[in-house]
């Protein structure tokens, strides 16, 4: 059995980009989700519009969310968390809903704390 393994759009476009730089070429669908890949990780591809995805910000906001009681059990939603970094109870609440994990508002603001030490 493997285990998982979660990265962010920033280690994803260095993927493709490296796999483009060996064979020379990508598929159309390589191309594809390179140039979405080069987007997301920009700061026009963050919903905040001003925070850019960076492999070891993501890599090391992951772990801190992960050691969350309530996340440990979601590590689809730490890496969701760590990917978009949202800075506002309504928007982490709109992330844990699709699991129905319940938090209560001074956790998810924990979180943010969490976030905000990592990516500001």
């Amino acid at each position: 059995m493997s285990e998982e393994e979660f990265v962010d759009v920033a280690t994803v476009r260095d993927l493709l980009l490296d796999a483009q730089k060996r064979r020379g070429e990508l598929s159309y669908e390589q191309t594809m989700a390179l140039q979405h890949a080069e987007w997301a990780a920009s700061t026009q591809g963050h919903p905040t519009g001003n925070l850019k995805t960076e492999q070891k910000v993501f890599k090391s906001l992951f772990d801190e969310l992960m050691k969350n009681e309530k996340l440990l059990q979601y590590p689809e939603i730490a890496a969701k968390i760590a990917e978009l970094c949202p800075m506002s109870v309504a928007d982490i609440r709109v992330v844990i809903a699709s699991k129905r994990i319940a938090m209560d508002t001074s956790e998810i603001e924990a979180l943010i704390d969490i976030i905000k030490q990592h990516v500001l």
